[in-house]
């Protein structure tokens, strides 16, 4: 297998696992805090601000991944 699309596959399969480990990452990180605000509505406020900080984290993963894998891409292809 040639080293550019050895480099394809793999990036590739880096961002599609990264995309996937996101999406799993806000749905528990949602669906808990809707458990939580069901749990105590006079917490919303506290529980939403958490949530939207930690969803911002977990969505900086998948972003981090596409940058690493265009840097791969432009060095190796």
């Amino acid at each position: 297998m040639e080293l550019g699309a050895a480099a394809a596959i793999g990036t590739s399969l880096a961002v599609g696992l990264a995309a996937v480990g996101a999406g799993v990452g806000n749905g528990l990180v949602t669906g808990r805090t809707v458990e939580s605000i069901a749990r105590q509505p006079e917490m919303r406020g506290t529980l939403m601000t958490l949530m939207f900080i930690s969803v911002g984290l977990i969505e900086a993963l998948p972003i981090i991944c596409v940058v690493i894998a265009f840097i791969l891409m432009g060095h190796i292809g």
